[in-house]
């Protein structure tokens, strides 16, 4: 298993062995080891998402309050991503910066996006898989996203390809009015939640 850190303190790529026969391949894109030895600590397992996305299709960006905030392990099953993330955690070094990965189905990478970090992707094939490893499940109220197309922002999504959004994704505030309404996380919380052991959290 390969590692390397993103320009965002905490976001890793991972990018596993592969090993092909002739009945196909077999490859773990998830390996606890390697992921405890890269980020510090293990990933508490509380959900996993799928989506199917047709070409051109926006998801994001999207982020949780911490806490207790939503990490995400996240890799392409079939067809290919380009993976976005974005510091969203005010007071960090590198606020407002965005990351990609080509995220696909022939090299199993994966993506770790720590809690405090939005994270979004555009499909770029018809019919293509993604796979997301949560640390905590879904909680209406507490999840929020910032625009995609917000040109402050200016993520890189590509010229040539029809880009589709849900409402919800289309209508998301920009980074500045999502800071004015109170909305994103902080970076002193952010690193002290990391450093709480993994157990279930508790909304206060």
């Amino acid at each position: 298993m390969r590692v390397r850190e993103l320009s965002i303190d905490g976001v890793f790529e991972f990018v596993p062995r592969k090993f092909p026969d002739s009945r196909g391949s077999f490859t773990a894109p998830y390996q606890e080891d390697a992921f405890i030895a890269a980020v510090g600590r293990p990933l508490r397992l509380a959900q996993a998402n799928s989506s199917v996305s047709r070409r051109g299709v926006i998801r994001g960006v999207h982020f949780a309050d911490v806490p207790p905030g939503q990490a995400k392990y996240i890799h392409c099953t079939r067809g290919s991503v380009l993976d976005v993330v974005v510091d969203l955690r005010t007071g960090s070094p590198t606020f407002g910066r965005h990351d990609t990965v080509r995220l696909d189905a022939d090299s199993c990478n994966a993506v770790y996006v720590p809690e405090g970090i939005g994270h979004g992707f555009l499909a770029l094939e018809d019919d293509t898989v993604v796979s997301y490893l949560c640390s905590e499940g879904y909680r209406p109220g507490h999840e929020h996203g910032v625009n995609p197309l917000d040109t402050e922002l200016a993520l890189p999504w590509p010229d040539d390809v029809p880009l589709v959004l849900s409402d919800k994704d289309r209508e998301a505030p920009s980074l500045r009015e999502a800071g004015a309404a109170g909305l994103l996380p902080d970076y002193a919380t952010c690193l002290e939640y990391y450093r709480r052991p993994r157990l279930p959290a508790e909304l206060s």
